[in-house]
């Protein structure tokens, strides 16, 4: 059995702001949040907010997206696995999300690199212990 199964996602916030005149160069900066609420009977809501902007003048571009998925979780797993899994299931859809308002705004597509979260700091620890591989 999954660990988690994502039942529906939507699309919370929305905010863009694009003050870009001619040809500027641009140094843009990622910051990503995640955060998961656990609710009785093995349902949680995860909340998965992305932030680009440029580093030095955040007033000429940024673009904030808030995803929030609705799922069922295992409730035999520790809650380290399931905020990880409902990471990698909501992420694709912000990152996209990210690109297709940039896009669409006349200016080239931003896009959102991947970030590896079992190797951050803060998650780091061994997911094929949770699997029941050793």
């Amino acid at each position: 059995m999954a660990n988690t199964t994502m039942k529906a996602y939507k699309v919370s916030e929305i905010a863009f702001t694009n003050n870009v005149n001619g040809k500027v160069e641009l140094k843009l900066k990622t910051k990503v949040s995640h955060n998961v609420r656990f609710n009785r009977g093995g349902v949680c809501e995860a909340t998965l907010t992305v932030e680009v902007r440029d580093e030095q003048n955040p007033d000429t571009i940024s673009v904030r997206v808030k995803v929030v998925g609705a799922f069922t979780v295992n409730r035999e797993v520790e809650k380290e696995f399931i905020h990880v899994e409902t990471y990698k299931e909501l992420f694709p859809f912000a990152k996209a999300l990210v690109t297709t308002i940039s896009a669409n705004a006349g200016i080239p597509p931003i896009y959102v690199q991947n970030i590896d979260i079992e190797n951050k700091e803060i998650y780091r620890f061994d997911m094929n212990a949770a699997k029941g591989e050793m």
